[in-house]
């Protein structure tokens, strides 16, 4: 088989339609093996002939979609100076479109300690490691047009592939568990009743098992080991023959952008599944191992690691920032998705020591024509030193507020001094975003995720029981925030489950009637529970999967969520593109945007907001007051409403706002009762009047009689 010489742009594999453009960046390899495999896993080797700009390339005439290759890169292998080039490793594509086969763990894939001689001349085998696949560039997208929701009308729904429609009944068996599953129409029915519009998938680039959960019969699966940047992860297929995931993936895309949901990815370019000086040689490692990974200046070269797993990405080098943004485009461009989650995102902006604010790779996303105009949130921390970074990212840029999520947790379960921060936290988080110039959807606000206990367990654990993992219960976080209510995991005490599922409301009303995007953990509509499992990383099976029969068991549960999120949809005062800012709306107009008030009606003071042992208040939104223009540029107005917060463990009769404020008010939501009702439903309660406000509970008011 003679190539020809190709062009060295785009990297990786690229189909004409006639035949394939193979091209792989090294600076330090000396020539570059391109290995075809056919169906009974027999090798091809042919040397890439050119070589430009460090990038070798080569043209195969009728090669195709459906074709398996590899690379094996000759260069020095000198692992204590980080040069780790070595033939007898067949390695991944890092641009491969697709990937097929797993890891099947042998002692040669492994690293060795230093100054231990390293079995180098054990060869790798398609038996050993995964493939990469020419993929077609053609789909029919028929009218598909990405739905643009704006994010202050976002309401994200964090979800896992797999997980979300392993257990559904009404998803044929062989479609659940994958991309198809998800886009099955069922699916996204319960998606639209509840007003979700984005899901954010948990990683859905190819992933590797680690050796250790193979030797325990585990398997990960949140998918954080990412070994392929443009692959569609292929156990998520439910035909993946011929790199079928990749047309899986664009139909999934297509359906939900049908709905009007958009597609958001977990995306985790801060490491690789390479791990650390010990682990496997699959790709990068044995293709350019300085230029992908940061390594430390003395010697022997191991791995930075701000990551916790083994290794970090050198976004220092210019190969390495262009893989991402080019993986980044491609998932824009081609598979059409409307944003990224950037896990562990302070890693990213490590261009040296601390991270910097300013770092290229910001840059470099900042003047992107494809990739600036897509949604962009950080995950604001990372395990290195100086990696919780919330509040300070760049102004294109939203993030997962941990402080939210701590503020909240702590506000229901009744720890004390939080008053202030929590009306911060309802209203935007200003303290963090607004002195940038971001907006109040620079947050993301919630109250679950992933990782850490599910909302129902979030109101029935103190602490963790992860003994599943394996782990004898070390991993995991140990600072929660949660409360059991009384009793340490399910009980039949009637009052006890009375109180979660107060609680549930409670946290479930507080994360939807707050400024900012609000993000639902998927189940917690639905009292999904991991057993006291927070970190079921390795948990593939029916701890993590959603269990639909609750769908029944709690429809009370989810018929609530859903009533709160048309609520929310309904109200744009619930959903300002600006923050309050305690000032009249109008010259001459004693009425401010927003006041808050203490139980007995009175303004809150600055000695009130000190008060350490604050359990209740209320706040009023003035629906006036939005700084907002609608499409016609006419102003946008609403409803005001009263929102009043009971934390404690008592009944407290509040009193409402003197008159000035609405001659009369009417409860439309109470998480006592579960209920969310219009207003001419209810009875009116005038200004000055009582009500009472049941212990650990929230109601929201609206004003009535208002001409």
């Amino acid at each position: 088989m003679r190539p020809w010489p190709g062009t060295p742009y785009p990297l990786g594999a690229t189909y004409d339609g006639v035949g394939t453009n193979f091209t792989l960046f090294s600076e330090v390899a000396e020539y570059v093996e391109l290995c075809l495999f056919d169906d009974d896993g027999q090798e091809t080797r042919v040397r890439l002939p050119e070589v430009d700009g460090f990038v070798h390339h080569g043209y195969l005439l009728g090669i195709g979609p459906g074709q398996k290759y590899g690379y094996r890169v000759h260069g020095p292998y000198d692992p204590e100076q980080g040069l780790r080039c070595n033939p007898n490793k067949l390695l991944i594509d890092p641009y491969a479109k697709a990937i097929t086969g797993e890891v099947k763990w042998h002692e040669s894939l492994f690293g060795y300690p230093f100054g231990e001689p390293d079995q180098r001349n054990d060869q790798d085998s398609a038996g050993h490691v995964p493939l990469s696949v020419v993929v077609s560039p053609f789909f029919d997208w028929a009218n598909d047009r990405p739905p643009k929701t704006p994010y202050n009308e976002s309401v994200i729904y964090e979800t896992h592939v797999r997980g979300l429609t392993m257990q559904h009944p009404e998803v044929p068996e062989r479609l659940r568990g994958t991309y198809a599953g998800l886009a099955h129409p069922v699916i996204i029915e319960h998606l639209q009743k509840l007003g979700v519009t984005a899901v954010e998938l948990m990683p859905v680039h190819q992933f590797v098992t680690d050796h250790g959960l193979v030797e325990k019969g585990l398997r990960n699966y949140w998918g954080y080991n990412t070994i392929g940047f443009f692959a569609p992860h292929e156990a998520y297929a439910a035909l993946p023959e011929s790199a079928g995931q990749v047309q899986e993936f664009k139909g999934m895309v297509r359906a939900l952008h049908e709905a009007g949901i958009e597609v958001i990815l977990d995306v985790v370019y801060n490491h690789t599944a390479e791990g650390n000086h010990l682990g496997p040689t699959l790709s990068m490692r044995g293709i350019d191992n300085q230029a992908y990974y940061r390594l430390v200046d003395d010697e022997p070269k191991y791995y930075m690691d701000y990551t916790g797993t083994g290794n970090s990405m050198n976004v220092r080098s210019p190969h390495t920032l262009q893989l991402i943004m080019d993986s980044l485009r491609y998932w824009v461009t081609e598979m059409r998705v409307d944003g990224f989650r950037f896990d562990l995102a302070a890693t990213l902006a490590r261009e040296f020591y601390d991270v910097d604010r300013l770092s290229t790779f910001f840059d470099l996303v900042q003047q992107d024509p494809v990739v600036s105009q897509v949604k962009l949130i950080a995950e604001p921390w990372d395990v290195g030193p100086g990696g919780y970074q919330v509040g300070n990212f760049p102004p294109l840029w939203t993030e997962w507020n941990g402080k939210y999520r701590d503020t909240v947790r702590d506000f229901w379960r009744g720890e004390p001094a939080t008053l202030g921060e929590f009306a911060s936290r309802l209203t935007g988080s200003s303290d963090l975003y607004q002195e940038d110039g971001r907006r109040p959807f620079a947050s993301i606000n919630f109250v679950t995720a992933h990782d850490g206990f599910t909302l129902n367990d979030l109101v029935s654990y103190n602490d963790k029981h992860n003994l599943a993992n394996g782990e004898e219960g070390r991993d995991g976080a140990d600072d929660n925030r949660s409360w059991n209510c009384g009793v340490e995991g399910p009980t039949d005490d009637p009052e006890v489950n009375d109180l979660r599922e107060r609680q549930r409301r409670n946290l479930l009303a507080t994360l939807l009637l707050s400024q900012g995007v609000p993000m639902l953990l998927h189940g917690d509509e639905i009292g999904r529970t991991q057993l006291g499992n927070n970190n079921a990383y390795c948990q593939d099976n029916e701890l993590s999967w959603v269990d639909w029969t609750l769908a029944e068991k709690n429809r009370d549960l989810l018929e609530f969520t859903a009533a709160l999120t048309a609520f929310r949809k309904q109200h744009p005062v619930l959903r300002r593109r600006r923050f309050f800012q305690g000032r009249p709306i109008r010259r001459g107009d004693e009425l401010r945007d927003i006041a808050w008030f203490t139980p007995s009606g009175q303004e809150m003071t600055e000695q009130n907001w000190g008060d350490g042992f604050g359990r209740c208040l209320v706040v009023f939104l003035n629906g006036e007051g939005i700084p907002d223009l609608d499409q016609r540029g006419m102003r946008v107005l609403d409803d005001s409403f009263l929102i009043a917060f009971n934390a404690h463990h008592e009944e407290i009769a509040i009193t409402l706002p003197d008159e000035g404020y609405g001659p009369q008010w009417t409860v439309v939501i109470d998480t006592a009762t579960g209920q969310v009702t219009q207003p001419e439903l209810g009875e009116p309660i005038p200004a000055g009047g009582t009500l009472p406000l049941v212990a650990r509970s929230l109601v929201v008011l609206q004003r009535t009689g208002v001409a």
